[in-house]
């Protein structure tokens, strides 16, 4: 059986903790698809309790890609997951199976529905005027900046996100126009037919969930995983950036290990962080994407209807 490109994807989407990787699972169970994980750090092998993984029981029940396929440092733009995506996905579908796209990286997320714009290249003499300004006025006051010339693309990212912070201030100033306004005049037409469903609920739900999925986490061994990570990678974080090994969850743990903070205090960090990273995810889907909400399942009745519902959308 041959699938048609225009059968829908369904791509489920929200902020981190809202039960995204339940909801694909079970309905790629019940249509019988494979999952495309829209997971910037999941792709890492290594990277297990801190970035959420499925199971190893959800792995052999369901075909995954993009998850355990990269190692640690080796390099995987937004650009890369949109094109590597698409081929998958029309892989799938030439086997005449669905597939089911979710995750919480936004770009990866941009890329994939809408595509990128044409962004310019990097100017020498404008980057190194932005690292002069970072280094004199520091980060808070280059994110007013950025505040002021582009609101949309602020509310994406914080004063800690420094190269996105810097990138997009270039782009404003060799092109004249903010980030925002070049994305949507860069929206790529795709011949795959997507339909985004993402997971709402109350703020102070979603926060209570974020705090008891770092509990569980630290239960079982995030600690353990991070210091394994902290050894192994210590000389390759000291002399680079490594975007997945200073993410939120092993961040402020390798910061506990090197006795800057005490670990009370890194995992009340992780929940904090985390918390403000699910406020910028659901700013960048409620402004930059087509994204129809609905309430996120609260138990297995719940999940069983919604499964059914998207399920009838094939």
């Amino acid at each position: 059986m041959l699938i048609s490109s225009k059968q829908p994807v369904h791509v489920i989407l929200g902020p981190t903790a809202s039960g995204k990787s339940a909801l694909a699972h079970a309905l790629a169970k019940k249509i019988g698809a494979e999952i495309i994980s829209a997971d910037s750090r999941q792709i890492y092998r290594e990277l297990d309790i801190g970035s959420a993984k499925p199971s190893p029981e959800s792995l052999r029940d369901v075909h995954h890609h993009f998850i355990n396929e990269k190692n640690i440092g080796e390099p995987f733009t937004a650009g890369d997951f949109a094109l590597e995506a698409r081929e998958r996905i029309q892989q799938i579908h030439r086997r005449g199976i669905p597939a089911v796209v979710t995750g919480g990286s936004t770009l990866y997320l941009q890329g994939l529905l809408e595509g990128f714009a044409e962004l310019p290249p990097g100017n020498p003499e404008i980057r190194k005027k932005l690292l002069q300004e970072l280094e004199s006025i520091g980060k808070e006051e280059l994110y007013k900046k950025l505040l002021q010339k582009d609101p949309q693309q602020a509310a994406t990212l914080d004063a800690t996100k420094t190269q996105r912070l810097i990138r997009s201030l270039e782009i404003i100033e060799i092109t004249g126009i903010s980030v925002t306004e070049l994305q949507a005049k860069g929206k790529g037409a795709t011949e795959l037919r997507f339909l985004a469903w993402g997971l709402s609920m109350p703020r102070e739900t979603l926060y209570n969930r974020i705090n008891q999925r770092t509990e569980e986490m630290l239960e079982a061994g995030l600690l353990k995983e991070a210091a394994t990570l902290h050894n192994k990678y210590r000389e390759l974080l000291a002399g680079e950036k490594i975007p997945a090994l200073q993410s939120v969850g092993y961040q402020e743990l390798f910061q506990y290990f090197d006795g800057k903070i005490n670990l009370s205090t890194a995992i009340q960090l992780i929940k904090q962080h985390s918390r403000n990273y699910a406020k910028r995810q659901l700013t960048f889907f409620k402004n930059r994407l087509n994204v129809t909400w609905v309430d996120a399942p609260e138990n297995d009745s719940e999940l069983g209807s919604l499964v059914e519902r998207l399920s009838a959308e094939l």
